[in-house]
């Protein structure tokens, strides 16, 4: 059995809806817990974005030492107001660094970051750690993987599920490749940033672990979209239909949390449309590398591209909503105020 056949367990435990409110409140304890028990350690984070600039706070409450860089500077000015270090380049940050996280955009970005001539590749040390967490190609994990061991360097590859509100509150699932021992390192540094942090197996484990978790967010984001759809042009009132229905055998991350946003008319990005057909596109060309057909997600995928040649590709994922409600001859949810 392959070494990432974990990935229902993670799948389930990140999107299955709400945690109970008696295990929240013991997670965020023993949490507080573990930071306070912790080694403080001087650690480098690429990328201030969405998801980023929350997960590097969190590590610079919990007492690191952070060297950060973004490539628009203003965007991480919150996080040297908080203590941060800023760096002019990923090189400088892994030259300052004993840990380095980093969370970017599209695959080129991160082989940029990581391998580029002024990359954390280029300034690492030996014994340093290179940690990316953006959702990328499995291929490129590995690459990346070799071309660190090559300069006594380790890398992980740990993708993360949650999006926005799971970068805010601390409760992302994370899933990761790599080195079981450096795993096991950096695994208190992911629990500051996580609620369920799961080892996969060997480089590259992470991305086919987060790309088991984008086939099914394709499949419930589509299925959310059309339930609600359905409500509107019934003339139902939609978070009455969400209390109902998000409670029973359809009860999912995606109809309590991105259902209620297309019910505010709520269309800002948790996790950006862009990015999510970057994913859905690694998936199928690793699909289509092993001869496996995904029909459902390649349907998914092309609503998708068409949100992007709509102008949507800015809008979370939730967006989907505007392009079916515009096929159906339907008007968009207002937004609030």
């Amino acid at each position: 059995m392959p070494k990432w056949s974990r990935c229902s367990r993670i799948i389930t435990e990140s999107g299955g809806g709400t945690k109970p409110e008696f295990l929240a409140k013991q997670t965020k304890h023993d949490r507080k817990e573990k930071e306070g028990t912790m080694e403080k350690m001087k650690l480098g984070w690429i990328g201030t974005g969405v998801m980023g600039n929350a997960m590097c706070g969190h590590l610079i409450d919990a007492g690191h030492q952070l060297n950060v860089y973004n490539r628009t500077k203003n965007k991480a000015d919150n996080l040297v107001s908080k203590g941060a270090e800023w760096c002019s380049s990923p090189r400088e940050v892994a030259r300052n660094s004993d840990i380095v996280f980093s969370i970017v955009g599209f695959p080129p970005d991160v082989e940029s970051v990581l391998l580029g001539e002024n990359g954390v590749l280029a300034g690492a040390r030996p014994g340093m750690v290179m940690v990316d967490m953006t959702t990328s190609s499995p291929e490129l994990a590995r690459t990346v993987s070799e071309a660190a061991a090559k300069r006594s360097v380790t890398a992980l590859d740990a993708p993360v599920s949650g999006g926005d509100v799971g970068a805010r509150e601390a409760t992302l699932a994370i899933m990761v490749g790599g080195e079981r021992d450096v795993f096991e390192r950096v695994k208190p540094l992911f629990e500051v940033m996580g609620g369920n942090v799961s080892y996969m197996g060997d480089a590259g484990a992470g991305q086919h672990t987060k790309m088991c978790n984008q086939i099914l967010v394709a499949g419930t984001m589509i299925g959310t979209v059309e339930s609600l759809l359905y409500a509107q042009r019934m003339g139902m009132d939609l978070d009455a239909v969400i209390d109902v229905i998000g409670q029973g055998a359809a009860r999912s991350w995606m109809i309590n949390n991105l259902g209620r946003r297309i019910a505010n008319g709520d269309f800002n990005p948790g996790f950006y449309i862009k990015h999510f057909v970057k994913d859905m596109g690694i998936a199928l060309a690793e699909a289509q590398r092993i001869n496996l057909s995904l029909p459902g997600l390649a349907l998914v995928n092309q609503f998708y591209v068409v949100a992007q040649a709509m102008g949507y590709e800015d809008l979370g994922t939730q967006g989907l909503y505007k392009v079916l409600a515009r096929i159906n001859n339907m008007e968009d949810i207002a937004g609030p105020g």
